[in-house]
């Protein structure tokens, strides 16, 4: 069955493209895409993707493959680059060789039959990687790419002002995150352990919090579809606790994540914590400096005492457009840049959040850089962070129209934290326009 791909991915939105900016990189400039093909014996291929690590480890490829010749074009932010991929696509002509890719993103493409399966050249590779990046390339027991990078959730907070409330420990539970919000929200008006208004940047977050309860609110079978965000014990799970938080005035409802307010309340310290993706220490390093050697990382809080559970918040892959005529050089590159320990450790040098397990053992990642490791207070953070991406990770699965979940997820879910609502209500409402977008895009939904 060929979905309609140019209707699902039009639709995303300038709020999706924020996250994906903030979770994967951007680069500042890029060079320009060409045709390929072969020229004096040469293979050119073209790439696509928004990470700023990926120019300079083409360069390192070509000199190892001087028969083929790379050329890195940054066509914009995640949903951007989904975007010109898709309208390419339905052109027929125009399409990238390989394409930078995020994880949420490659069940539709795939089930749109626009990528290459893989499996075959991905044959004994599962082990190489760590387990939540590698289930985000398989879609329906297939391969659809290499994982290029990840974001294991953590916890970033404050020290200074945790320890100013009393908190000296990080907590380790949920029930102890919720102690401690009452405690710092004690310090004064302003502050609060988070921020969350519920806006499509945070579609993302909430749904790897359900993920790490155990949560599968979606489910795909090829073109059978299953949605629910009303009953699923892992989203009920969550929804009554942030509902509590919600009521308490625990959370701070006014601030937009990447906004301008937000990175002043991280850099002054009254948003006092973040969960997110392992990605964070050079936005936290750029957007909040005053608060340098204050910050610290933990593991996410777990929701039973002893439980060693996480979730993926953001991460990419390289996946081949279907249709290549030069499938053989697309897949070398990804191997070097995914698999290759060269070219890992060329993108991890340039700041990357590797995908592969090794790396994550390796001594030279562990140490970290100076900059972030004096950021952090001193603290070996890529321990913490390594340790995160060791964490059990759930069977939490993407709909094949992901984009519509982030770019409309504010327009629901925004209501019940700007206290018009309960939260139930909202993902009600959400759950009831998911399927009605389903079905108009061609799924039997279940």
């Amino acid at each position: 069955m060929n979905f309609p791909l140019k209707k699902t991915i039009a639709l995303a939105g300038a709020a999706a493209m924020l996250v994906s900016v903030a979770a994967c990189g951007s680069s500042n400039g890029s060079s320009t895409a060409g045709d390929s093909g072969s020229k004096d014996g040469k293979t050119t291929i073209t790439v696509w993707g928004w990470d700023s690590t990926l120019p300079d480890v083409a360069k390192a490829f070509m000199k190892k493959n001087p028969d083929i010749t790379v050329k890195v074009s940054n066509v914009g932010t995640s949903a951007q680059t989904q975007t010109s991929l898709n309208n390419a696509i339905a052109a027929g002509k125009g399409a990238p060789d390989v394409s930078l890719m995020e994880y949420h993103s490659i069940t539709q493409f795939a089930l749109s039959d626009a990528l290459e399966d893989v499996s075959d050249l991905a044959s004994g590779y599962e082990s190489f990687y760590q387990e939540g990046t590698w289930k985000g390339v398989q879609v329906n027991g297939k391969t659809y790419g290499l994982p290029v990078d990840s974001g294991p959730n953590a916890l970033f907070y404050n020290k200074e002002v945790f320890d100013k409330a009393g908190v000296t420990e990080a907590p380790k539970t949920w029930d102890e995150f919720y102690e401690a919000a009452k405690k710092i929200h004690a310090l004064g008006d302003d502050y609060y352990i988070t921020s969350d208004a519920g806006d499509n940047s945070q579609s993302t977050t909430f749904m790897s919090l359900v993920a790490q309860a155990g949560g599968t609110p979606f489910k795909v079978d090829g073109e059978k579809v299953s949605i629910d965000l009303k009953n699923d014990e892992g989203t009920k799970k969550v929804v009554d606790y942030w509902q509590k938080m919600l009521d308490e005035g625990l959370i701070n409802t006014k601030v937009t994540s990447w906004s301008d307010e937000w990175n002043k309340g991280l850099n002054d310290g009254t948003i006092a914590s973040l969960v997110i993706g392992a990605w964070m220490p050079n936005n936290l390093l750029s957007g909040a400096p005053d608060a340098a050697g204050k910050f610290r990382i933990a593991t996410v809080p777990q929701w039973t005492e002893g439980d060693n559970v996480n979730s993926e918040n953001g991460g990419s892959a390289l996946v081949i457009p279907k249709g290549t005529a030069n499938k053989d050089a697309a897949w070398k590159f990804i191997d070097y840049v995914c698999h290759d320990t060269e070219g890992i450790k060329a993108r991890v040098d340039a700041g990357a959040f590797p995908a592969d397990n090794e790396t994550l053992k390796s001594d030279d990642f562990l140490k970290g850089t100076d900059k972030l490791t004096e950021y952090f207070g001193g603290q070996e953070y890529n321990k913490v962070l390594a340790e995160a991406a060791s964490q059990k990770i759930g069977d939490f699965q993407f709909l094949p129209f992901w984009s519509q979940v982030q770019n409309t997820f504010g327009d629901y879910v925004g209501k019940a934290y700007r206290g018009e609502e309960k939260i139930s209500k909202s993902l009600s409402d959400f759950q009831d326009s998911l399927i009605e977008y389903g079905k108009g895009q061609g799924f039997t939904i279940e």
